[in-house]
């Protein structure tokens, strides 16, 4: 079957292939126009310096509307599908607005650059990746509560990997932001795009 036959199935899909093409998009920009030094920079730091700031700007704001329509839609699925469990629609509700409040740091990270508000741009971060991994923490007790009925134990223990795996990428996120802005490493760092091999 097709997958516009599915109803909105598409709309996690759009969101997964959108978001990740406009990380390569304004990644390769960014290289292309050497405003970035191409090993392994900071994702806020390919949308930094226009055009990519634009494209990148543009592309997350999008990601953010197909973000927000997924979480309802997910939202929508659980109501219908547990009418009757007030613990179930709780939480439901609860992740609802976890998801969107992530949504909404995501369009935060994309209006505000790293080099021109850093602290915004934080805050946009931390509700992205960390009110979002509550959002994943609240789906993943979900997909606990509905099985076996209505979702397979698969189904819980991918979402709990995919929920493990995301909490272990901010850990070393944040150990490795702390390291590097700690002052070990020189000043300024925030409005620093390119490296020199001869520092630490």
């Amino acid at each position: 079957m097709w997958w516009f036959q599915q109803g909105l199935s598409f709309l996690p899909v759009a969101l997964v292939v959108w978001s990740a093409a406009s990380f390569v998009f304004s990644y390769i920009t960014a290289i292309v126009l050497h405003h970035i030094d191409p090993l392994v920079p900071y994702i806020s730091d390919t949308g930094t310096i226009p055009p990519e700031r634009c494209l990148f700007g543009i592309m997350l704001n999008v990601s953010t509307f197909l973000g927000i329509a997924t979480m309802y839609v997910r939202y929508k699925q659980v109501s219908a599908l547990s009418p009757e469990k007030p613990r179930i629609l709780r939480l439901n509700k609860l992740g609802l607005t976890l998801g969107w409040m992530s949504c909404f740091g995501l369009c935060i990270i994309a209006n505000f650059q790293k080099c021109i508000l850093y602290y915004i741009h934080v805050l946009g971060a931390c509700l992205t990746f960390g009110v979002g991994s509550i959002y994943m923490l609240v789906q993943t007790i979900l997909s606990y509560l509905m099985q076996p009925e209505l979702h397979s134990k698969a189904i819980f223990l991918a979402r709990l990997a995919v929920f493990l795996w995301s909490c272990s990428s901010i850990l070393s996120m944040f150990v490795s932001s702390v390291v590097l802005y700690s002052g070990l490493y020189g000043q300024n760092l925030v409005q620093k795009l390119h490296w020199d091999s001869q520092e630490r």
